[in-house]
């Protein structure tokens, strides 16, 4: 049976909830990028237009190859250079996931478009949409093969965070490379699980308060390795505003003068 979310428990028991997008939401999204795609073709055939006097049997070849490289090189480059979006994704707020929780790869978002072309048979994503209707995670063909999922992301207020993690040090932003690493590595859900545990800490029990943020810590411990001076004496609790404050404020002047430095060291 379809479900409208998906949980998805880490090794260190915490778990995070992803959205599920339904087959309607996702054919407006595919919808938008057929559009973008048409744009893009169109003028691949003004551009060709010159090269038809000289040749029509080499104009229509070399419209062929941009046509097939457009179809699905657009969803390949979007999705990888956005993270899981293309236009139409990211103007209805969806985005491709691992299935699993992990870091999105390169071959899977390759196999997912290249598969695009079986769910389209026979037309307008019907096996695909059939495919996402009856799956409990709604996964088209593509999907399933690529191990992927995609989830709603809904526009949430964020909070003042100047004044959540105001008058605090933060060792990780010592190292600059390190913290663009850990941005790098950790998903949208992964991020907002941390910031909302330190929003609600207060509402926690002492002893449930210790766990969580120790269990949060080891997670993203896992995900960068720091060196020891700058997470040694850190309470887990510190650890993870450390960690939130590299996620979601701006670097500093003073930071990115010395990741530019270490970039071109």
């Amino acid at each position: 049976m379809k479900t409208s979310a998906l949980r998805i428990k880490t090794p260190e028991g915490i778990v995070f909830s992803q959205s599920l997008a339904g087959p309607i939401t996702r054919f407006i999204a595919w919808l938008i990028d057929f559009l973008s795609i048409g744009v893009l073709t169109s003028t691949l055939g003004t551009a060709l237009g010159l090269l038809g006097l000289i040749s029509s049997n080499i104009a229509a070849a070399a419209f062929t190859l941009g046509y097939l490289i457009i179809s699905f090189g657009y969803g390949i480059f979007f999705e990888w250079a956005w993270r899981g979006q293309t236009i139409g994704k990211r103007l209805v707020r969806l985005r491709v996931v691992d299935a699993e929780g992990m870091r999105l790869q390169f071959d899977q978002i390759v196999t997912r478009n290249l598969l695009r072309f079986v769910d389209m048979l026979p037309a307008f994503y019907f096996v695909g949409g059939v495919a996402c209707w009856w799956s409990p995670k709604g996964q088209r063909l593509g999907d399933v093969a690529a191990n992927t999922i995609v989830i709603r992301t809904p526009s949430i207020a964020e909070p003042d965070l100047d004044q959540l993690l105001a008058g605090k040090f933060n060792s990780l932003r010592q190292y600059p490379h390190l913290a663009a690493r850990l941005r790098q590595r950790i998903s949208p859900a992964e991020a907002a699980t941390a910031l909302q545990a330190l929003i609600r800490r207060d509402d926690f029990e002492p002893g449930a308060r210790v766990e969580l943020f120790e269990q949060l810590a080891a997670h993203f411990r896992r995900k960068v390795d720091f060196p020891p001076e700058a997470t040694d004496g850190l309470a887990d609790e510190q650890y993870i505003r450390n960690v939130v404050d590299v996620i979601y404020r701006t670097r500093t002047a003073p930071e990115r003068n010395r990741l530019d430095g270490w970039m071109s060291s």
